[in-house]
């Protein structure tokens, strides 16, 4: 199996992706807030097949959160429900909501991504990992070669 990884592209790059959604394994939105010398950021991500939670993988959207107000939280999570669904699981700095709706088209992420920094005042990096996508089919999806992040081992 070949996997690809692309990273810090943008909510415009992404948005003009047309990959087959079935290939995607994982994909994350860092919405970053400045100065980054703060180190305040959002991440919302979803991995195909459940992210860990203690002893089991649950299905659906995640997020967490870095130096974010704890205030702040309750409004991520009723933007995130709203739109996805799903049962809110807290652990940690993570905040899981289980059975969500799950999106992988490259439209769907790019517009969460713009809505995301629009509403929580940040600017998102994303990344996005795919399984058994040749470089031809890479290439016609339109996913850049300079953001290809080479996978260790792979």
């Amino acid at each position: 199996m070949t996997k690809s990884r692309y990273w810090k592209l943008t909510s415009d790059e992404v948005k003009q992706l047309t990959h087959e959604p079935d290939k995607v394994i994982n994909w994350e939105i860092k919405g970053v807030r400045k100065p980054e010398e703060d180190a305040k950021f959002i991440g919302i991500f979803l991995y195909r097949n459940g992210t860990p939670h203690d002893y089991e993988a649950l299905n659906g959207i995640v997020y967490y959160h870095n130096n974010i107000d704890r205030n702040e939280l309750p409004d991520i999570t009723k933007f995130l429900k709203k739109k996805f669904g799903g049962d809110e699981i807290e652990k940690g700095e993570r905040i899981f909501l289980k059975d969500s709706k799950e999106i992988y088209t490259g439209k769907e992420i790019g517009e969460l991504a713009e809505e995301c920094d629009a509403k929580f005042n940040t600017e998102s990096i994303i990344s996005i990992e795919l399984n058994d996508a040749t470089q031809d089919e890479l290439k016609k999806w339109g996913f850049p070669d300079s953001k290809l992040l080479p996978i260790p081992g792979k």
